[in-house]
């Protein structure tokens, strides 16, 4: 039996070598941006590595991890890290207290609360907030925060200080906050809303005892990308809450933190090579262990609380 043989279409031939042409383009481009952004990352460990060995060099770990004393670009400087370290700790702190309720508070009321119409006007306007430069929420703690309201509160506290960079740099977060915690919360499934509602359950009751603890996992990732963010921040630190470093747990007391001691060092005049210079990688070095540290432990915390739904 011989068998007619088979004709294949031109045009539907080309069109899948085109398709298999495009998704190698594609698969290549993506296994490029992947490779770029360990690069990078590579890139900065190496650049803050070489500096920081220069720096441990001549300073014991000791001194710099448990001194008290932050005077770096001194002529005869202390290089205890802490006053620095606290500062970003306490400022940070501060700024979750006020982003978190807030943040989670506007992600379940546009989640669970707020109308089609209200959440496709509220959202975008709350997002925008996280467009504005950080320079200006510096200037709005200095010019507005502290003077009409926590000096009415507080009486004669300085221009300068670590509660108002603290609930500024909340008021910066917020938008992280919210908007990622009303992603996840949107993403559990209506089903489940139903359920609780048709077993006599409060919208209120629903939110918090179905709907929260079933989004959990993309709740924490957004307060420890907050978290993230917030010890990251320099220009607010910088202008809102000083330049003395100081170890002290007094909100009201002008403070540097570690991002802004690098922006105020790196911007003077230190040689090359120098101790001075050297000190910018260090706090840089740890800057980023202690960053690594968060994203490590969010890492955990999401995967421990993650749901799976069908």
């Amino acid at each position: 039996m011989i068998l007619a043989p088979t004709t294949v279409d031109p045009a539907r031939a080309i069109l899948r070598s085109r398709v298999r042409r495009g998704e190698r383009l594609v698969e290549a481009g993506l296994a490029a941006a992947a490779f770029l952004s360990v690069a990078t990352t590579v890139g900065i460990l190496v650049s803050l590595a070489d500096g920081t060995r220069a720096f441990l060099a001549e300073v014991p770990l000791s001194d710099f991890v448990l001194g008290t004393v932050w005077t770096p670009l001194f002529a005869n400087g202390s290089f205890g890290v802490l006053p620095i370290l606290s500062a970003t700790l306490l400022i940070t702190g501060i700024a979750m207290v006020v982003a978190v309720p807030l943040g989670l508070g506007a992600a379940l009321y546009l989640s669970e609360y707020a109308s089609p119409r209200s959440r496709s006007v509220l959202k975008p306007v709350l997002e925008v907030l996280a467009g504005i430069p950080t320079v200006v929420f510096g200037f709005f703690a200095i010019s507005f925060v502290t003077p009409n309201v926590l000096r009415p509160l507080l009486g004669d506290i300085g221009i300068f200080n670590a509660l108002s960079a603290g609930l500024v740099i909340g008021v910066l977060i917020i938008p992280i906050v919210a908007s990622l915690s009303e992603d996840a919360l949107s993403a559990v499934p209506r089903a489940m809303r139903d359920g609780a509602s048709a077993l006599g359950a409060t919208r209120a009751r629903v939110s918090r005892t179905v709907v929260l603890p079933a989004a959990l996992s993309g709740v924490i990732a957004s307060f420890v990308l907050a978290l993230s963010r917030g010890i990251g921040e320099t220009m607010v630190a910088v202008i809102a809450a000083g330049s003395i470093a100081q170890l002290t747990a007094d909100p009201r007391e002008p403070m540097q933190t570690m991002t802004a001691f690098i922006a105020q060092a790196a911007s003077g005049d230190q040689p090359t090579g120098s101790l001075g210079y050297n000190t910018l990688f260090a706090v840089g070095s740890l800057l980023f262990v202690i960053t690594l540290a968060v994203n490590v432990l969010s890492i955990r915390l999401v995967r421990r609380f993650r749901e799976v739904y069908e």
